[in-house]
């Protein structure tokens, strides 16, 4: 009888609670390292053995099909935070995703038409075809019986537990809270943020706004004081030869001085652009911005900092108002301001020569060295020093 009410393993509580947690993060390293980093944006290539176990355990403790969680992952992407997005707070508010998040993925799931256009290389094998998508109900309820064999009573709301791990932590956390609520270390064109520096409970997935600047990176944390747990299983499974990484973020090279502007310059600019975006916020705008302060008590200054960072397009209309009105009152902050869209403006524009590129960056730094203001004309010899990142060994 005990076997029935406490299981094969006859665990106490405390042991019951790790076995929960350890479970839910073996789901998580499946997220990010299988579906989300080797899948979706192939910054890794795990081993084979790996991705069918993630795949099973996947099925297992979800039931969800490898296409189907690329397609709409690689769709929010693509439309990000635009008509279309399948789960962005911008489109259908923060309550909606965060509570809601499971549904907006299963009715994006049955739209063919997003798995035929995102969901493409993904495994397309005799197992998936006749086990994983033939039923979702099958692994689910196969884990159920698991849990209660090895738990007895208590395996119900271990089986529970890990069937909420997914919907909140991933549709609901992550593609919510990771679009509303945060810090930014970059400025991309969506909402995206880190929701917190040490992302160790969601595999990594709380650096959001760092996947989303460099989203075919296999490193989600750029600064020293972060840290992703997903990249330090990479790299203990690396060491054992189970994972290769294709790609991690660039990072600035500079020359010891300034040189001329030329293709390599641009290269450079141009692969280096969310940190270009960055440094300039934080050498160029903020210390004209403090230094305004110090010289007035001026209540527009006081609530500007926010809004000189911030892309305008993500600003909402009384945010811009506010904006032109201290663009309009501080000559210094609208020149720099209008040098950093002029700056931006280069990799946003479409299907523009090397040549053309190169008369633009070379323009832009001369003008900027033409400006009187000290920030800006060092901004561009800093500039002029960008080279491409040397290729690995």
């Amino acid at each position: 009888m005990s076997e029935y009410l406490f299981g094969l393993l006859d665990l106490s509580l405390w042991a019951l609670v790790a076995v929960a947690f350890v479970m839910v993060q073996i789901s998580m390293a499946a997220v990010t390292l299988y579906l989300h980093r080797d899948q979706a944006h192939r910054s890794i290539d795990l081993h084979p053995v790996l991705r069918h176990f993630f795949r099973l355990w996947i099925w297992l403790t979800s039931g969800m099909e490898t296409r189907e969680w690329v397609a709409v992952h690689r769709k929010h992407h693509a439309l990000v935070e635009r008509e279309g997005d399948p789960h962005s707070p911008v489109v259908f508010g923060l309550q909606k995703v965060l509570l809601e998040g499971s549904e907006l993925y299963r009715a994006e799931t049955a739209n063919e038409e997003t798995l035929a256009k995102y969901g493409r290389g993904c495994p397309d094998d005799w197992l998936e075809r006749n086990v994983y998508a033939k039923s979702s109900i099958a692994g689910v309820t196969i884990m159920a019986l698991i849990d209660l064999a090895l738990f007895g009573v208590a395996g119900i709301t271990i089986w529970a537990v890990q069937m909420l791990a997914m919907p909140v932590c991933a549709a609901g956390v992550i593609n919510g809270i990771g679009h509303a609520r945060g810090y930014r270390n970059f400025e991309s064109a969506d909402a995206s943020t880190n929701i917190y520096p040490l992302a160790v409970l969601i595999g990594g997935e709380e650096l959001h706004n760092n996947h989303h600047a460099f989203p075919t990176s296999a490193k989600f944390s750029v600064r020293s004081w972060e840290f992703d747990i997903g990249w330090m299983y990479i790299r203990l499974l690396r060491a054992v030869g189970m994972c290769k990484v294709r790609r991690v973020a660039p990072e600035p090279c500079l020359a010891d001085e300034p040189r001329s502007v030329d293709v390599q310059t641009v290269t450079a600019v141009l692969q280096n652009r969310m940190h270009v975006l960055r440094d300039y916020s934080r050498q160029v705008t903020l210390p004209v911005w403090r230094e305004l302060r110090r010289d007035r008590d001026n209540p527009l200054l006081r609530r500007a900092r926010a809004l000189l960072v911030r892309r305008p397009q993500l600003l909402d209309e009384g945010a811009r108002e506010h904006l032109a009105r201290v663009l309009a009152d501080q000559p210094a902050l609208k020149t720099v301001h209008e040098f950093r869209q002029k700056l931006q403006a280069l990799w946003e524009e479409a299907n523009v020569s090397n040549d053309k590129l190169v008369q633009q960056l070379r323009d832009w730094c001369t003008e900027a060295e033409a400006s009187g203001i000290k920030v800006l004309q060092d901004y561009a010899a800093r500039l002029r020093g960008y080279v491409p990142q040397p290729m690995p060994a």
